[in-house]
């Protein structure tokens, strides 16, 4: 946007006339009308009293675009993007736990099946939040596939920061759980017996592990999410698609979906069969990244 566009914009978005404007600048009607339409510019001293009342930098006011400053959330996108973001860091931290809930439990001398019990509420409790905030954010998307940019430059890079700072975080925390089992007395992981109660110290200290990851992994994907928030551009993108995207990505969906039902259908039999149930998370693990290469492999470059 000019000066001449930038100046009225603020001034409409102040509520003011051109008289009114003037008369706060010391200067005539004319000379305010001169300057909205183009036809000459204010003197330094002016500019920075029009950047004084309005509250904007020299910069913005003579060659950027003041409207960006005034942007408004009219949708609620920030509040439901953030409720978004904590429920699914809340279900994937919960199937984690879950996994390490089952660990602790064998590694203190608990039946397998009770544990298996607990693992499932969570699982159940992970299920139906994905399935509900799934739809929820499908609904939003589709009554809004367009959003004004209304994040200041201030935001994202603050944004940013955070984002370095929470997978530096989340990695750290992964990799002192790594280092805690590699401490672990192999001697003391076999089994050893306190007050009448079989404890495996191998197996607990996996959980312990586990337990770790979760974090991690709940930290991790709630920064990535967070950071993906700011980028309006990419979500008005994916609101207003082209035929052949949309083609791609139901593609990628009916690939990542027979993946992932295979992933489930192996985790359910090596579970029962074997009834190793803290190992069979690894069929997820596996699902989400080859779901990860198909979507890699199938979408075009930029997309």
């Amino acid at each position: 946007m000019s000066f001449a566009e930038n100046l009225q914009f603020l001034r409409k978005e102040k509520n003011i006339t051109q008289e009114q404007l003037a008369e706060q600048l010391e200067v005539s009607r004319q000379s305010v009308s001169k300057w909205e339409s183009g036809a000459s510019f204010p003197e330094m001293e002016k500019i920075l009293q029009i950047c004084r009342m309005f509250c904007c930098n020299m910069d913005t006011l003579m060659q950027g675009d003041v409207s960006r400053e005034f942007a408004k959330d009219v949708h609620g996108y920030d509040k439901f993007m953030n409720q978004f973001s904590r429920a699914v860091t809340l279900g994937v931290g919960l199937i984690i736990f879950g996994f390490s809930c089952v660990c602790m439990l064998n590694g203190i001398g608990i039946e397998e099946n009770l544990s298996n019990v607990v693992f499932f509420i969570f699982l159940i409790i992970s299920v139906m939040i994905f399935i509900v905030m799934g739809m929820q954010d499908a609904r939003f998307r589709e009554k809004h596939p367009q959003i004004e940019d209304f994040y200041k430059e201030e935001e994202k890079e603050q944004a940013y920061r955070k984002f370095t700072v929470r997978i530096a975080l989340g990695v750290g925390i992964i990799l002192i759980g790594m280092l805690l089992i590699l401490v672990t007395d192999s001697r003391l992981a076999s089994v050893t017996v306190e007050a009448g109660r079989i404890v495996n110290v191998d197996e607990f200290a996996n959980g312990i592990f586990l337990l770790m990851v979760a974090v991690a992994v709940s930290i991790l994907v709630y920064g990535g999410m967070q950071k993906e928030k700011y980028n309006i551009a990419g979500y008005n993108k994916e609101g207003n698609p082209s035929p052949e995207k949309k083609r791609r990505d139901a593609l990628i969906w009916k690939i990542s979906a027979c993946i992932m039902l295979a992933a489930t259908g192996s985790f359910l039999v090596f579970g029962f069969v074997t009834g190793k149930w803290q190992w069979s998370w690894l069929f997820f693990a596996v699902g989400g990244l080859l779901c990860a290469i198909v979507k890699v492999m199938i979408s075009k470059d930029g997309e």
